[in-house]
């Protein structure tokens, strides 16, 4: 977790954002009409709803019919995304369709194993605090190869090649409670815990995402996508 000295963190984060802002240039009179999603989250709790409603229909496979060609020049202008995913990399699962998104409406950080690294935190600071996403969703997945080979290398200390090493070491602290908890089906546990402790991650990261946590701007949740039925299971 990035933390920042309290006593200086405002006057840098206030310089830090300004500049952010200016990068993004999104001028809003032309991002509302691309964005509609937008208008409709206009708080942590409806941006979920928003969330919701999409994956049922992607499961229902009763997807909205959408001209992608329509919102191009506005979008061209800025962006507004109402929800930020930190998902896996897995090829299988693509946020934009699972919660039946249109371009604009999610910004998406991926990476196998769906876990914060301070590139990723970073982004999400910037979707929160720039561009205004009003959650959160860390998605894991059935049938994680990530989640499994970190279980594989906690268990028998697997020598694995490159920088997968990397990846893998850096998903122990999320992975390994799974293993010290007693039940049937460990991978689905380790998904779920790897999920959990990213979750916290996020919700304590200084000084950005837990400040607009605290003050209820900003929604971080967990949920677990079935890559058989399409379903994403939200976690208490």
């Amino acid at each position: 977790m990035c933390n920042i000295c309290p006593d200086t963190s405002l006057n840098r984060r206030s310089l830090v954002l300004a500049g952010a802002a200016a990068i993004a240039a999104a001028p809003l009179g032309g991002v509302a009409e691309a964005q509609p999603a937008a208008a409709a989250a206009d708080t942590p709790d409806a941006a979920l709803k928003l969330l919701i409603e999409g994956n049922a229909r992607y499961v229902a496979n009763q997807p909205r019919q959408r001209d992608f060609s329509a919102g191009r020049a506005s979008r061209a202008q800025g962006q507004a995304p109402f929800a930020a995913i930190l998902g896996c990399a897995d090829s299988r699962v693509a946020p934009e369709l699972a919660f039946d998104q249109g371009p604009g409406d999610l910004f998406v950080v991926r990476v196998a194993g769906n876990f914060v690294t301070p590139d990723g935190l970073g982004s999400l600071e910037f979707g929160a605090a720039v561009l205004g996403t009003k959650v959160i969703l860390v998605l894991g997945h059935t049938s994680c190869g990530a989640v499994n080979a970190t279980v594989a290398a906690l268990q028998n200390g697997n020598d694995l090649p490159g920088h997968i090493a990397d990846l893998v070491s850096a998903m122990k602290p999320g992975v390994e409670p799974a293993l010290k908890q007693a039940g049937d089906n460990l991978e689905g546990r380790a998904v779920i815990a790897n999920v959990r402790y990213n979750v916290e991650r996020l919700k304590q990261a200084t000084p950005i995402l837990s400040e607009l946590v605290t003050k209820g701007k900003l929604l971080v949740v967990g949920g677990v996508y079935d890559l058989a039925t399409g379903n994403v299971t939200l976690l208490d």
